[in-house]
C-alpha cells in the first residue's frame, strides 16, 4: 500500500511495541487503516516479546483528525455506514480487551475518533498542542461510537461539553484537568522522553499484575462489543441524511 493511502506499522524494541499510524489528511482514519489498527493492537497483545504498547501517529501537527471525510461522503446505505463506524468500535474494543497496558502519545490535535482513541488507551500523555474536539454534531451525526470511551475517561459533564459545543476546541490543559491526559509537555521531545521512560518501567514490571490491573480498570465494559455495534448502526443511519451530506461537503470546501 502506498504512503498516499496511509499506513499502520508496528515495531518491537526492549519489550515495547510501538504502533504508529499515518494518513496524509491530518492522520484521518479511513476504513482500511481502522482495520489495520485493530489488528495491530490485537497482535501486540499476544506477542510474547512485548510487555507494553505505545500508540502514536506520525508527524508533529495532528494526532488524528478522526473519520475520513472522503469515505464518509461515499457511504450510500446503512450497511456500509455501520461497517465504517464499526471500524472505530473495533479499535476501541481491541484496546479495551488487549491484556497489556497501552500508552497513548498525543503530539497534536485530536478530533472525533482521535479523541476516542486517546480515551481508549490506558495512560495518555500529550503536548500542549494536543487540543481536542468532538466535531460530529457539527456534521449532523454524533460521537456515539467513541462516546462510551470518552465518557469513561472524562465523565458525563465533560463529555457533554465536547459533544454539544462541537465546533469549539478544548485545550490540552483542559483535557488533562478532566483526566484524558495524565501529563501535558512543552514539546514532542519532552513527550517522547516521558513516554519512553514510562514504557521501559512497565516493560520490567510483572506482566501478570499489569494484566490483572487492566482487567480491574476496564471492569463494567464487558458489554461494549454489542453496545458499540449498536452505536455504529446509529451513526451509519445518520450519515445518510441530507444535512450530513451537505455539512461534510461544506467542510471539505474549507
Amino acid at each position: 500500500m502506498s504512503t498516499s493511502e496511509g499506513f499502520v506499522k508496528s515495531s518491537v524494541a526492549n519489550n515495547v511495541t510501538t504502533i504508529e499510524f499515518y494518513h496524509p489528511q491530518s492522520n484521518s482514519l479511513p476504513g482500511h487503516l481502522l482495520s489495520e489498527l485493530a489488528q495491530a493492537i490485537t497482535a501486540a497483545g499476544t506477542d510474547t516479546n512485548s510487555k507494553v504498547i505505545v500508540l502514536k501517529s506520525s508527524g508533529d501537527r495532528a494526532f488524528c483528525a478522526g473519520a475520513s471525510f472522503d469515505e464518509l461522503i461515499s457511504i450510500n446505505d446503512e450497511a456500509t455506514g455501520k461497517r465504517f463506524f464499526s471500524g472505530f468500535a473495533n479499535v476501541i474494543n481491541a484496546a479495551r480487551k488487549c491484556p497489556k497496558f497501552i500508552i497513548g502519545r498525543v503530539q497534536g490535535k485530536a478530533v472525533g475518533g482521535g479523541v476516542g482513541m486517546a480515551s481508549a488507551v490506558d495512560y495518555c500523555m500529550a503536548t500542549k498542542y494536543a487540543a481536542v474536539k468532538l466535531s460530529e454534531l457539527a456534521i449532523g451525526i454524533g460521537p456515539f461510537v467513541v462516546g462510551p470511551a470518552v465518557e469513561r475517561k472524562v465523565g458525563t459533564s465533560a463529555m457533554s461539553q465536547l459533544a454539544i459545543n462541537a465546533t469549539e476546541w478544548k485545550s490540552a490543559e483542559w483535557a488533562a484537568q478532566k483526566g484524558l491526559y495524565t501529563e501535558v509537555y512543552e514539546d514532542v521531545t519532552a513527550l517522547d522522553e516521558a513516554v519512553g521512560t514510562l514504557a521501559q518501567k512497565l516493560a520490567t514490571s510483572n506482566p501478570e499484575a499489569m494484566t490483572a490491573l487492566k482487567e480491574n480498570f476496564w471492569s463494567g465494559t464487558e458489554h461494549w462489543d454489542e453496545l458499540l455495534k449498536e452505536r455504529a448502526a446509529m451513526s451509519g443511519t445518520l450519515v445518510l441524511s441530507d444535512f450530513t451530506r451537505n455539512a461534510i461537503a461544506a467542510f471539505k470546501k474549507k
